[in-house]
């Protein structure tokens, strides 16, 4: 697909794998139209943080998900929808799960039924790996039973197959993507790589959770490329499909190579708001992205190690959007 002239909406573009796509589709001269959360602040989330080159080409829409006609605006006259809006923190979840059903299960339906009045060519619904709880089988094809073991998770299972729905009901030309762990520049620190970065170059303690689970980190320009790459196949239309390394590593063997490649000695002590109910911990999540491969030509290109490094640097210059102050303990 030539990007170039194309009109485009990413809903969650103020997130952080949303601000990537943006700068993406910009930068390959697509018409693209940001749908940010609305606050009384004017605050556009990571999109603040673009390149002015960048910035200046963008149309903002400042609205809500979960309002039917405010997504129905938003989407009249795209060719292409990148469907990220979500609350993805998976702790607070367990404290406000109405929330959660609220904008991830309603507010999808809310952006397929607008996709399908203004009879978009393609939409783009993001998944999450947790959709597969803990793995029955690695690596996980996109074959593998579907567990909730958050309201988080519950609330993305519920998104996917209203999405799922919608095309076979309607042939509304969807694709479900389900990245795995993304990580990079510009991730808040409710994700397990920021909160370790931010604490290492500002303390010398690590308070973390549990460092027994497994994930398949991916480095979000992967990510970025695996959103282009489903929109641009005709293929991938009423699939689901993993994207991922499929390399697992655990949680204290990520906090080893944070700590050669910041070379500073920190001890990792326990912290229990971030430790998961017992049988909600999702120990092990590896991806198969073989599908990917045969009907979109993508694989990663980025190793966790190099993705690490430039994230380490990116968020050693940037310590204050994550108020580092808080972690010098």
């Amino acid at each position: 697909m030539n990007w170039k002239g194309r009109k485009v909406l990413v809903t969650g573009a103020g997130g952080f794998i949303g601000s990537h796509l943006v700068e993406a589709l910009v930068k390959r001269g697509a018409r693209t139209t940001t749908l940010v959360h609305y606050n009384s602040r004017n605050d556009w989330g990571w999109i603040e943080a673009l390149p002015e080159t960048v910035k200046k080409k963008l149309s903002v829409f400042p609205g809500d998900v979960r309002d039917p006609e405010n997504v129905r605006k938003a989407v009249r006259g795209q060719e292409v929808v990148f469907h990220l809006a979500a609350l993805i923190a998976i702790p607070f979840s367990y404290e406000a799960p109405e929330s959660y059903l609220s904008t991830n299960l309603r507010g999808t339906m809310n952006v397929l039924q607008a996709c399908l009045e203004a009879k978009v060519q393609k939409l783009v619904h993001t998944s999450t790996s947790e959709v597969y709880g803990t793995a029955q089988y690695t690596p996980i094809d996109e074959k593998h039973p579907l567990q909730a073991q958050s309201p988080y998770a519950a609330s993305k299972i519920g998104a996917d197959k209203m999405a799922e729905s919608y095309f076979y009901s309607y042939q509304l030309p969807v694709t479900i993507l389900r990245p795995f762990n993304t990580f990079g520049p510009r991730q808040s620190a409710r994700a397990i790589i920021p909160t370790i970065i931010t604490q290492a170059c500002s303390g010398r303690k690590i308070a973390v959770g549990s460092i027994e689970p497994i994930r398949d980190f991916m480095f979000v320009e992967d990510t970025v490329m695996g959103f282009l790459r489903i929109a641009e196949s005709s293929k991938t239309v009423g699939e689901t499909i993993n994207i991922g390394t499929g390399q697992g590593i655990t949680i204290k063997e990520l906090i080893h190579i944070i700590q050669r490649i910041t070379k500073r000695e920190f001890r990792v002590i326990s912290d229990h708001r971030r430790v998961r109910p017992v049988t909600s911990e999702v120990m092990r999540l590896i991806c198969d992205f073989r599908k990917a491969q045969k009907l979109m030509n993508w694989e990663p290109s980025c190793t966790v190690e190099e993705g690490l490094k430039k994230t380490v640097q990116w968020m050693d210059r940037h310590l204050s959007y994550y108020k580092a102050h808080l972690y010098n303990i």
